[in-house]
């Protein structure tokens, strides 16, 4: 069987319980713990949603989130850059990249980690653009996400 490297989970914003009192159950149900190998999250989560993130892959990076302060007595750092396989990916919530979702401003902070590809959320607004050889992923609120279907 062909090996094909590391899977990894990219979670947008969560924002329980603000705007919602758990992960929806149908997705919930895809999360199996052991399939995957790293957990990547943009913030605004609350210590239930970080346990259930740690329970699902040994490897969970999380940043701080713009709300992260109001659901969670946990500190994230405010970035984070990581190793995957041959990829360094950097992470940021994205609300301290100004303008928000600005390809040009998400460059320069993508420059600054010194990485191929930066994870950001905060707009609610799903992507995975190419710039200047690198990517740019905005992996939405998975609440968002479920909602509009």
């Amino acid at each position: 069987m062909a090996n094909f490297g590391e899977l990894v989970l990219v979670l947008g914003d969560i924002h329980i319980p603000l705007r919602a009192n758990a992960i929806p159950e149908k997705f919930k149900r895809m999360l199996v713990p052991g399939k995957m190998q790293h957990v990547i999250c943009t913030g605004n989560l609350d210590v239930e949603q970080f346990e259930e993130l740690r329970d699902l892959a040994p490897n969970v990076h999380i940043v701080q989130g713009d709300f992260d302060e109001f659901t969670c007595n946990i500190t994230f750092p405010e970035t984070r850059v990581v190793q995957v396989g041959v990829f360094r990916i950097g992470i940021v919530h994205g609300h301290q990249v100004l303008p928000w979702n600005d390809q040009a401003a998400l460059g320069r902070m993508r420059r600054k980690l010194h990485c191929d590809v930066l994870i950001s959320g905060h707009t609610h607004q799903n992507h995975v653009l190419e710039h200047d050889g690198h990517y740019h992923i905005n992996p939405v609120c998975i609440l968002f996400i479920l909602s509009k279907r």
